[in-house]
Order: C-alpha cells, then sequence, then structure tokens
C-alpha cells in the first residue's frame, strides 16, 4: 500500500508539471552601447596577450588520475609547470633510468617546475599510480 501511494503521489506531481503551460520569459534588456568592438555593443575588447598568460601555456595539470594535456610541446628553454589539482598524491617523474623529470610527492595544490634545456622527447609517468604517462616534446 505505501509504495502504491508513493507511485500516485510521484504520477500527480509529474502530471502537474507537464499541464502547466511553461513560464514566458522577460523581454532581454538592449544593451548599452559601448566604446570597443565595432558593431558589438556592450563589448571591449581583450587584452593583448602578454608573456604571464603565454607561459600558461605550457602548464600540465594533474586531474581524475591523468596529465592533461597527455602531449605538451615546447621550444628549448621552456619551463613547464605541473600542478595537482587530485585529492591523491602524484609525483612527475621520468621514465626509464637519467631522466631529467623527479618531482617530489605533490600534494593537493601543489606544483612541481622543470625548464627544458636541450630538445628531445621526454616520458614521464606518476610512480604512484604508473598508468599515468604523458611526454614533453622540446623543439629547438
Amino acid at each position: 500500500m505505501k509504495h502504491f501511494l508513493l507511485i500516485t503521489a510521484a504520477a500527480l506531481a509529474l502530471t502537474a508539471c507537464a499541464a502547466s503551460p511553461p513560464a514566458a520569459s522577460p523581454p532581454a534588456a538592449p544593451m548599452a552601447s559601448m566604446p570597443g568592438m565595432p558593431g558589438m555593443p556592450g563589448m571591449t575588447p581583450p587584452p593583448s596577450p602578454t608573456a604571464t598568460a603565454s607561459s600558461t601555456a605550457n602548464a600540465v595539470g594533474i586531474k581524475d588520475f591523468a596529465f592533461a594535456p597527455a602531449a605538451t610541446t615546447v621550444k628549448k628553454g621552456t619551463t613547464v609547470t605541473w600542478t595537482n589539482q587530485d585529492q591523491d598524491a602524484h609525483t612527475v617523474t621520468s621514465t626509464g633510468s637519467g631522466g631529467p623529470l623527479r618531482s617530489p610527492t605533490l600534494q593537493t595544490g601543489q606544483s612541481y617546475q622543470y625548464t627544458f634545456s636541450k630538445p628531445g622527447t621526454f616520458e614521464y609517468l606518476c610512480t604512484i599510480h604508473p598508468f599515468m604517462t604523458a611526454t614533453v616534446t622540446v623543439t629547438p
């Protein structure tokens, strides 16, 4: 009997929702004209890119047990920053022996940086979760 009442109440609620006409949206307010982009009232152009903005392109996130992006390409002399955005700890460690990447264990919110001084392809993984792999390709 209890299940019958719950099912009946749910059916009545759905019927009431379906029978209601949709609410009318209020008319949109006109945008104020502002100086900026021609033909686009209310819009101003974005600031021009700076050195700081371009360095964010060399950022690798560690999230959902993956490096993102999994493949990064940078020029020689570029610093790449890895930031752990997961709740679990991770590392950034070169695969094989002798690779340059050797981060400490990164807790949530911590970062590791490395400046690539020579061209090549550098494969790395998380030593805690070895299925997490990625590469950095460094061009001249």
